[in-house]
């Protein structure tokens, strides 16, 4: 066989390999996560590249009344557009009919609901990223909204992911007791404090711990930090507590361990390709819930200053349509 035969053979295969690949759009190009996902997924020559699903098609989309949105949406806009041949669509629904599956991006979690809703009724699979929306309220309504519809969605911070994480939550220690994580957690004045950045210590937190926890309160460390404590069943407790670094330990029946590192972004991308491919979502919404009523019942917790705060008080109150900040 010559080397022209060859040479033609091996062009189909890719171009039959890249077809077979899941087109993606992203709505949202305002996070240095929309370029950081995109490398990972269209660039095989990364070290970590994930291969099944390449980003062909985005909507800008952008917050007017937050810096880190709008001083950066056009920079990543045109890295989208110029070094991965992104296309730029001018509404939600049109770009849904170019793609097989979406990721969610924008910054801000209070539009993630309105732009779910377009998704949701194209019936594309759907990941959102931190954090799943702007209160606990709207996180619900998108649960429903794609239950209703028999749509996959899921959300998660990259921290949950991390190998030490996992291995914690697959039974490396045994159940766990006691786990203390910690993340930065800067402040942005439309979010619940923990929402905007402290997300990823609780998400590495209820990683290990699981579903469970009755009550939270929240503190303030001597050096101004953020602690939150949390009560789960079965007299287990947890703790996030704010800090430069991502890093923690968790104890249980059969020993201690490291939990909360971060290891990138291609685990969380691997587990986004995996459930577009599958339509089976990672994590199960009922936990996702309970990581954002915990972290409404810290807020709420402040708000009384340091007192107990049933996380089945908040999660009552935002199902009523109150808001609990």
């Amino acid at each position: 066989m010559n080397k022209s035969i060859l040479a033609s053979l091996a062009l189909s295969f890719v171009i039959q390999a890249t077809a077979a690949d899941l087109k993606l759009g992203i709505i949202g190009l305002d996070t240095s996560h929309v370029v950081a996902f995109t490398k990972v997924l269209n660039d095989p020559a990364q070290k970590q590249h994930v291969p099944g699903a390449r980003v062909v098609a985005a909507f800008k989309g952008g917050s007017s009344d937050i810096p880190t949105s709008f001083e950066r949406i056009d920079k990543f806009t045109e890295t989208l557009k110029t070094d991965y041949g992104v296309k730029i669509y001018g509404s939600i629904e049109e770009m849904c009919r170019h793609v097989d599956a979406v990721l969610l991006e924008s910054v801000d979690g209070r539009p993630h609901l309105s732009q779910a809703a377009p998704v949701i009724a194209a019936g594309k699979p759907l990941f959102i990223d931190k954090p799943i929306a702007g209160s606990l309220r709207d996180a619900m309504q998108i649960f429903a909204m794609a239950k209703e519809k028999g749509v996959p969605v899921f959300s998660s911070s990259s921290l949950r992911w991390a190998k030490t994480t996992q291995a914690v939550r697959n039974g490396a220690i045994g159940r766990v007791h006691f786990a203390k994580t910690g993340s930065p957690a800067s402040l942005e004045e439309h979010h619940p404090d923990l929402f905007w950045y402290g997300v990823h210590g609780c998400e590495s937190l209820f990683t290990v711990m699981g579903t469970g926890c009755l009550k939270a309160r929240r503190e303030t460390t001597p050096d101004g930090m953020i602690r939150v404590t949390g009560f789960w069943s079965g007299n287990r407790f947890g703790v996030f507590e704010e800090r430069k670094g991502y890093g923690g330990g968790a104890s249980g029946e059969k020993g201690t361990a490291d939990v909360g590192s971060y290891d990138g972004y291609a685990p969380l991308v691997a587990e986004i390709v995996r459930f577009f491919q599958t339509g089976k979502p990672p994590v199960d919404p009922a936990e996702t819930l309970e990581i954002f009523a915990f972290m409404e019942a810290a807020d709420e917790s402040k708000r009384r200053g340091g007192d107990w705060v049933s996380l089945s008080e908040i999660t009552a109150k935002a199902r009523a349509g109150g808001a609990n900040h």
